[in-house]
């Protein structure tokens, strides 16, 4: 994306919204912090593994790089879901990061959030999930954060069509970022842009997120495939008090 036209860019709010890659980059220019949305499963994998103290190193591809990278950083290396074995047991499922012995280091690759985390350049990044929007929304308000000049830039990460690059929507991360949309608005922000408010609105007015959640197709693709427990940690809302940010290549808990 060599240039964002004025429009797409929601400046003059301080809480602004959108989705994936292209939506970071359209929104994150002149933002004070960028929220990263992964709902299912990077940032709740995130915030699992900080709050019991692992950094984790994001990282965009799943292939033969990412081994390097980590043994270059030192740090285990995440598979995917079904490749979790005695040797290997981390992946991107915060179910299995839960199981896993303790780790230091934690290299976590995904082609959503961790790719859009990633790419950020220059300007202060969180994971944010339902397990700790409110934690986050906490921390970024004692940054001075979601002024008109100050903004927060929310990116729901979204998940990619089979077989393609291209960005679906996913309802998990569209309730991530408006779950944290309310909070800041609940907090005294006041200066949403329409696509911060209407996600919290949506957030807000819908009574059984949880129950959504898991009947959505996304919550629908991990059930089905055999991962039901990592849908379960991803709705207890509020239940880490983590606020992952990403200092020197890696998350760290900057929570209370």
């Amino acid at each position: 994306m060599r240039s964002v036209p004025e429009w797409a860019q929601q400046r003059g709010f301080g809480i602004r919204v959108e989705w994936g890659r292209a939506g970071a980059v359209a929104i994150g220019a002149g933002a004070a912090g960028v929220v990263v949305i992964d709902v299912l499963s990077f940032t709740t994998s995130v915030s699992v593994a900080t709050a019991a103290g692992t950094a984790v190193f994001p990282y965009r591809w799943r292939d033969g790089t990412a081994r390097s990278f980590a043994a270059e950083r030192g740090a285990a290396l995440a598979v995917g879901r079904r490749e979790v074995s005695v040797a290997q047991p981390w992946s991107l499922s915060p179910a299995a990061i839960r199981r896993a012995p303790f780790t230091e280091r934690l290299v976590l690759p995904s082609p959503n959030g961790s790719a859009i985390a990633a790419s950020v350049e220059g300007t202060p990044v969180v994971a944010a999930c339902l397990r700790n929007y409110s934690a986050v929304a906490d921390w970024l308000l004692q940054q001075g954060w979601g002024t008109p000049a100050r903004p927060i830039a929310i990116v729901a990460a979204g998940e990619q069509w089979p077989g393609t690059e291209t960005v679906r929507p996913a309802l998990e991360d569209w309730l991530g970022a408006g779950a944290l949309a309310a909070a800041l608005l609940d907090r005294g922000i006041d200066t949403p842009s329409p696509e911060a408010y209407s996600a919290a609105s949506t957030f807000t007015a819908l009574p059984d997120t949880p129950g959504l959640l898991r009947t959505s197709a996304s919550g629908r693709e991990l059930i089905s495939g055999g991962f039901p427990d990592d849908v379960d940690l991803a709705v207890d809302l509020d239940a880490d008090n983590t606020v992952p940010v990403l200092e020197n290549g890696a998350f760290t808990d900057h929570g209370r």
